[in-house]
């Protein structure tokens, strides 16, 4: 079995034990899958708002055969920003995920790809405070948290009575650090690049050791493609059910 071919079949598995799980039917979430490419010592950048590329032709086709596996695609804005991505399936042969945006203060440009693209209107995750008419984009407003960012847990309930029911979430490092610190991701497919950057690293603080969990990841499964590692597993958090589908 190849390593797309091995990880498809990992993939859709977990998608379909999540749903058909016992709690499945009260989940009102979509299964998320963290997505991302770092180097050895777990850098994403140089800096905030910086695009370096660490991905080899392979591992991108890996991620383009990944974001065809799932309902939707979510992206931060500084992402939006710093690289003005497409988020499609190009590389892949496969369909074309929803793109979102994760945008509380909502910064969207209208000139960026993603407003201009006429395949998937692109929706924004926005807060009542920042909402506003726009026509390039379609807002989906939700209430912020405490810190005044779109409240995670609210947005995964809105997303999927929309239908979806999968998510991959490609970054940047805030929209990854939030989805771990909430408990929010389910499972994690890593690109390790064969270099050392000592940049910006894909995730920030995750709370006191004393009164969170902290998220690990089970089942561990790891390929060489190239000179990169691929390493994917299930995300377990402190007091899950043993070994099961998470909630």
């Amino acid at each position: 079995m190849t390593l797309n071919q091995d990880i498809e079949h990992w993939l859709l598995a977990e998608q379909q034990a999540a749903q058909n799980s016992p709690q499945g039917a009260s989940r009102r979430r979509p299964h998320v899958t963290l997505s991302y490419a770092q180097s050895w010592d777990g850098s994403i950048t140089t800096a905030p708002g910086e695009t370096m590329a660490l991905s080899s032709d392979a591992s991108m086709q890996m991620t383009h055969q990944l974001r065809s596996l799932h309902d939707g695609i979510l992206v931060g804005i500084g992402t939006v920003l710093a690289d003005n991505p497409r988020l499609n399936v190009r590389k892949w042969t496969g369909k074309d995920p929803q793109p979102i945006v994760l945008d509380s203060q909502l910064r969207m440009p209208p000139t960026c790809k993603l407003c201009q693209s006429a395949e998937h209107g692109c929706w924004v995750l926005t807060t009542p405070e920042a909402a506003t008419d726009r026509d390039d984009c379609e807002l989906i407003v939700v209430p912020g948290d405490a810190d005044g960012h779109v409240n995670l847990h609210e947005a995964m309930a809105v997303l999927h009575e929309r239908g979806i029911r999968s998510l991959m979430v490609e970054g940047g490092a805030s929209v990854i650090t939030a989805f771990l610190r909430t408990g929010l991701a389910d499972a994690v497919i890593l690109t390790v690049a064969p270099v050392f950057v000592g940049g910006y690293n894909a995730v920030g603080q995750l709370g006191d050791a004393d009164r969170m969990p902290f998220p690990h990841i089970d089942a561990l499964h790891s390929r060489q493609l190239g000179n990169e590692l691929i390493v994917w597993g299930r995300l377990g958090y402190q007091g899950d059910a043993e070994n099961g589908p998470r909630t």
